[in-house]
């Protein structure tokens, strides 16, 4: 029988994201799904790609972005498209762009992008604006328990009146039935640190018949990680719903090297609840300018400064010595305003990285001027500096964290794997070569060593830059 394809990338050795050992074989693409695998004689008329020398994956998952308004605003996705990224989770730590916030924008909403863009009145309609201009990568989409206390309540600063709890319940379940995977929590965070327990319980019932996801930025990721650790993990039997914790970190000196102690609670508890986390390979974080990182820091850098902008990428300290001003002081004046802060050890990150649960999540602020290196550089830097340097994990296992895992844990259908009759989604690399470029100086660099990538079998990047297409879907949890 004849081969139908719209091209073939032949001689690659595939890694197909379960873990299993790299093998060499040819695949051939067809109305953007993967047709062939394996050796076939090749149709004279079908572009052929060279994949010699290669490593032909599935696309990489983003499993914890803020992409939110970035998706709208450049739908070419030129930081994700340039390090394999082919689907991003958007809408975690509790924002999401919908439903309709009121200007003016409160920390930390604003990070989602400048205030014109918070103009969709329900989920749905974000939705529906993905779906008339599609970007060039596939989304999962969260809602957020931020935002849905920002859009229900007047007062944020104490706990959601009974009033209150139903609206954002009906928000939620709106949010549900128009697609969304679930909810995400930040209650680390000014406009929810004031929601108790129950609350989050109340307003995410509707998790509950569907199985959603419950993504949290923990309460406390210094010294009371282990209660709020054990917070998420109830609130997940609660709504009987997987718990993702997001980014999962051990911030401040004092608390470097327990994560031994975390992983532990999380393989514990995954042993009777569905569970997971993500995080990126960076020991510096980036977030809104507060006070209590700063002074937790070894080291903050200014992201960006409304109150004093020609603070931006530059050190703290330096400003505050500049101004001649202490520290509380100095934030007053630059704020509202954002930061990295390096806060974490590397043998943390390397050990939470190692974990079988855990997933690839970049975690970048793409409208910052000047970024963490993690929007850009991510899923590159696993693969050159935890991969081929350190030998932290073998290629296979790190692509299967990047793809297979994280398809797995958002219940996604016949994507993250290299299987005939899957979504091509697809990334061709050098593993010899690829790295990141982009630094905590000078973020804006695209990786190298991807050579091509695959959505839905339209190519998105090429090596060099991005192209026309934007054959992006919006997911949901009946589509997926």
């Amino acid at each position: 029988m004849r081969l139908e394809a719209d091209f073939i990338v032949t001689g690659a050795m595939l890694v197909d994201g379960t873990g299993a050992p790299a093998r060499r074989a040819d695949l051939a693409v067809s109305d953007g799904r993967i047709a062939r695998i394996g050796t076939f004689d090749l149709p004279p008329d079908v572009p052929v790609i060279d994949g010699s020398g290669q490593v032909l994956a599935p696309g990489f998952i983003d499993s914890h972005t803020h992409d939110d308004g970035y998706l709208l605003a450049h739908p070419d996705m030129l930081p994700k498209v340039s390090q394999g990224i082919t689907t991003v989770v958007t809408g975690n730590c509790g924002i999401s762009l919908a439903p309709a916030v009121t200007a003016p924008v409160p920390q930390p909403l604003d990070l989602l992008g400048p205030a014109e863009l918070f103009r969709f009145k329900t989920f749905g309609d974000w939705m529906d604006a993905l779906r008339a201009t599609p970007a060039a990568v596939n989304v999962i989409a969260l809602v957020g328990h931020t935002t849905l206390r920002v859009a229900a309540m007047t007062d944020t600063g104490r706990a959601a009146d009974e009033a209150e709890r139903i609206a954002m319940r009906q928000l939620l379940d709106d949010a549900l039935r128009a697609g969304a995977f679930g909810m995400s929590t930040g209650t680390f965070y000014p406009p929810a640190a004031a929601a108790p327990t129950d609350e989050i319980i109340d307003v995410g019932q509707p998790l509950r018949g569907v199985k959603g996801i419950y993504a949290t930025h923990l309460r406390d990721e210094s010294d009371q990680i282990v209660p709020a650790v054990e917070e998420a993990l109830a609130i997940g039997r609660a709504l009987d719903c997987r718990v993702v914790f997001s980014h999962h970190k051990l911030a401040g000196e004092r608390n470097h090297g327990r994560s031994r102690e975390t992983l532990d609670i999380i393989t514990r508890a995954a042993a009777n609840q569905p569970v997971c986390l993500d995080c990126h390979p960076y020991p510096a974080t980036s977030t809104m300018l507060r006070l209590d990182r700063v002074r937790l820091a070894s080291r903050t850098m200014v992201t960006w400064s409304k109150g004093y902008p020609e603070a931006t990428g530059r050190d703290f300290a330096d400003v505050m010595a500049e101004l001649g001003l202490d520290d509380e002081a100095t934030l007053a004046r630059l704020a509202p305003a954002g930061a990295i802060y390096f806060l974490m050890s590397q043998d943390d990150v390397n050990r939470i990285f190692q974990h079988p649960l855990t997933m690839v999540g970049s975690d970048g602020l793409p409208f910052d001027p000047h970024p963490h290196p993690r929007q850009w550089g991510t899923f590159t830097r696993v693969l050159g500096s935890m991969v081929r340097e350190q030998k932290l994990l073998t290629l296979e296992q790190a692509i299967h964290k990047m793809t297979g895992l994280a398809a797995e844990q958002y219940g996604l259908a016949q994507r993250g794997l290299l299987r005939e009759g899957y979504q091509a989604d697809l990334v061709l690399l050098d593993p010899e070569r690829v790295t990141d470029a982009a630094t905590f100086e000078s973020p804006v660099q695209a990786s190298r060593g991807i050579h091509a990538v695959w959505v839905n079998g339209q190519q998105v990047w090429d090596g060099q830059s991005t192209g026309a297409a934007r054959p992006g879907q919006v997911l949901t949890r009946a589509t997926a």
